[in-house]
């Protein structure tokens, strides 16, 4: 049965590593080391070279990792068809899988399905779109994610506009009283970080500021939860 992000803490900040920072050559290795180093979650990006301008990987990576890692697997599809390839995600050992709301199919669709094969839902959307176009669908999510770089690639700059609208998220949860995780991806580092938890974000996706972190993994992951008062003082 997958894992539910529902049993964390809506005020302590989760860190999930993107693995496309890590050495594919050692893939399940790194994983469970960033595991060990305190990670809650692995972010697995799904590219389909449509939807996004990049491929990454697939349903055999995620089978592959399942079998040698139990952490929650974050699975964030941006692809053009997420209803359609659910099933398989979650046969592959997704506990968490996050769609984008410019997507070909029904958003409301494609939550019903993910949640009904046990599965929490979240929707992201890219840069350019307003956080208001997630708001019909807050009610019915266990997360939402802001995109602060545009998807396709890793390693791309922090987009400080973007901030707004993790707040805009984090002050219409609160008015409706959801329980509701505001996930950030993209150039979250240690030097980022305080920006986006003051804004409300709690669950932080960071790839090279963890896996390539100078210190080693823990000191990533530590970079990251230093920032809790940060987040205490948005709630």
């Amino acid at each position: 049965m997958p894992q539910d992000i529902r049993k964390f803490q809506q005020d302590k900040i989760l860190v999930s590593p993107s693995i496309l920072a890590a050495d594919f050559c050692e893939l399940g290795k790194e994983c469970e080391e960033v595991v060990a180093a305190g990670a809650e979650m692995l972010h697995l990006d799904v590219m389909d070279g449509k939807m996004v301008p990049n491929i990454s990987f697939g349903v055999p990576v995620i089978t592959s990792l399942r079998k040698r890692n139990q952490a929650i697997f974050d699975v964030h599809l941006m692809i053009d068809r997420p209803l359609f390839y659910t099933p398989a995600f979650v046969k592959a050992g997704a506990d968490h899988i996050t769609f984008h709301v410019e997507s070909s199919d029904d958003p409301l669709k494609t939550i019903e399905c993910i949640h009904s094969h046990g599965c929490t839902a979240g929707m992201s959307l890219r840069p350019g779109t307003p956080a208001e176009a997630l708001f019909p669908y807050l009610d019915k999510l266990e997360m939402v994610l802001v995109m602060t770089v545009e998807p396709g690639f890793g390693g791309q700059s922090f987009m400080e506009d973007q901030v707004p609208k993790i707040a805009a998220f984090r002050r219409e949860i609160l008015r409706r009283g959801l329980q509701c995780h505001i996930e950030v991806d993209g150039g979250v580092s240690g030097k980022t970080v305080e920006k986006v938890v003051a804004a409300g974000a709690n669950v932080l996706v960071a790839g090279t500021a963890v896996f390539r972190h100078p210190e080693g993994m823990v000191a990533g992951v530590q970079a990251l939860r230093d920032a809790q008062d940060k987040f205490d003082s948005a709630l």
